[in-house]
């Protein structure tokens, strides 16, 4: 490894602030939604793409953008997908019609899909494996854990006061600002690969094959498990996914090596990080529809209640790479998904006329805490032991592993929840106020998909005791710039 620059910790900085506005894009929109559906008239069916163009486009594209940046340089696909995210993010802000902003969306998770994993590629090489990149990617993981709370809150901030279109203009100062820095900061971070072959047939089969099955999941609560058109896709991903494996066991230079799965900390931890997005990220969707729907919160106010989560993971972020200095990663990864588990566990309890500081706050403050935990130490697990040309790789994995896990969770819950609802109504307490008919079933759903989210959160965490290897405690210390 070259020897840092001075300003390693400003680039640090950067990179993290372009993860940020990946994460943040993703759940930006929802507290907006009810504002584009006005004025576009568009219908509710229609409404949600607005959201899973841009999942759809991000998850399918990952594992292909992070083999993009080990091939072509970090750097450069860094910038790339900075410029195209900006200029996507104005036409967002522009849309004549909900038509014209469901492709930009897509356009924008493209985007998304090639500058995340070159960032996180970067901050791997950079930093030196120990102590001193687990600092780093404590930062990395208190963004990307922290980006969707902080979207609910800044979503509903802009879309009040400012109008639903700055949800998208305000990436354009902020990508300018990265393009300048990053241009003038970061190193060139060449390629290592001894290559630039790009294996197109695995390329292709790849993304098809994931955004085919994020398809299908998108779509199963709204068109049925069962549907043709829901299993036909999955179907379709499968056998993609399934010619993708048998490609790149005969590919002379596969896009994604199979041997990369032989690293087991890489593995474990991506096998705990996927039920661990797949229980946190449907506590944001379904806390958010309690809070406005049920406690009738304004856009702000709803934006205000997830405020903490991102404190909590702040404070929970800086200390982890502290105590896995101590003990380790594989005690924090184990009871980082206990915490989750505890707080979606709380909320089963919610009440129709709910308060909170009795009723959320407590939660959210667990989530947080928890949520910090599992991805700082979840992201130092997956990328220990990656060689410098294939920390692109290795970072387009761990953001497929959360892509797909999110995606999935939402799914999965939000039927848990439509079938609650339905139960729900039609076994309504003879006590029950007609004015709170509607309430009253939607909190019924909201605690099944809580108690199910628990149950997932909870499995991570046995994942974790059985593939983790306890690794000896690092004992390097940090870099004098990120230890302040």
């Amino acid at each position: 490894m070259k020897d840092k620059p001075h300003n390693h910790w400003l680039i640090l900085i950067v990179l993290a602030l372009a993860q940020f506005m990946v994460v943040l894009d993703s759940s930006v929109v929802n507290v907006a939604l009810p504002s584009i559906l006005k004025s576009f008239s568009m219908t509710t069916s229609s409404l949600q793409w607005i959201v899973t163009a841009y999942t759809l486009t991000f998850g399918g594209f990952l594992l292909l953008g992070g083999r993009a940046a080990d091939l072509y340089g970090r750097k450069k696909i860094f910038l790339i997908g900075v410029s195209f995210f900006g200029l996507i993010s104005l036409l967002n802000g522009l849309s004549p019609s909900g038509t014209f902003l469901i492709a930009t969306r897509a356009l924008q998770g493209l985007a998304g899909a090639f500058m995340s994993p070159a960032a996180l590629s970067i901050v791997l090489v950079s930093y030196k494996e120990g102590h001193e990149r687990n600092i780093a990617l404590s930062v990395w993981g208190a963004v990307a854990s922290g980006g969707a709370a902080a979207g609910v809150l800044l979503g509903g901030l802009l879309t009040e006061y400012v109008g639903w279109r700055w949800n998208f203009f305000i990436n354009v100062p902020v990508t300018l600002g990265i393009l300048y820095f990053a241009w003038r900061i970061v190193p060139k971070h060449e390629s290592e690969e001894t290559h630039n072959d790009l294996d197109l047939p695995g390329a292709i089969s790849v993304t098809a094959g994931m955004m085919s099955i994020v398809y299908g999941l998108s779509n199963g609560p709204s068109h049925g498990w069962t549907n043709l058109s829901t299993l036909s896709f999955f179907v379709a991903g499968i056998l993609l996914l399934a010619f993708f494996i048998f490609n790149e066991k005969r590919a002379k230079n596969p896009l994604v090596p199979l041997s990369i799965f032989k690293i087991r900390s890489l593995t474990g931890a991506n096998l705990t990080l996927f039920p661990v997005v797949a229980s946190m990220f449907s506590l944001f969707f379904f806390l958010s529809l309690y809070v406005q729907d049920v406690l009738r919160y304004s856009p702000v106010r709803a934006g205000l209640t997830f405020l903490v989560v991102p404190i909590m993971i702040a404070i929970s972020a800086t200390n982890v790479p502290r105590i896995i200095s101590k003990i380790g990663a594989r005690p924090v990864l184990i009871t980082g998904p206990l915490l989750i588990a505890s707080a979606l566990l709380y909320l089963t309890r919610l009440p129709v006329n709910g308060h909170y500081l009795t009723n959320i706050l407590p939660a959210l403050v667990m989530l947080g805490l928890g949520a910090g935990s599992s991805f700082v130490s979840g992201t130092i697990t997956a990328t220990s032991g990656v060689s410098g040309r294939k920390s692109g790789l290795a970072s387009g994995i761990l953001n497929t592993t959360q892509q797909i896990g999110g995606s999935l969770g939402l799914a999965v819950l939000t039927g848990v929840a439509s079938t609650a609802i339905t139960n729900a109504t039609s076994h309504l307490p003879t006590n029950i106020a007609k004015s709170q008919i509607v309430a009253y079933a939607e909190v019924q759903g909201f605690h099944a998909a809580f108690l199910v989210g628990s149950l997932i959160a909870v499995s991570a965490s046995i994942v974790a005791i059985f593939m983790i290897k306890q690794t000896k405690p690092s004992k390097g210390s940090a870099s004098p710039a990120l230890s302040h």
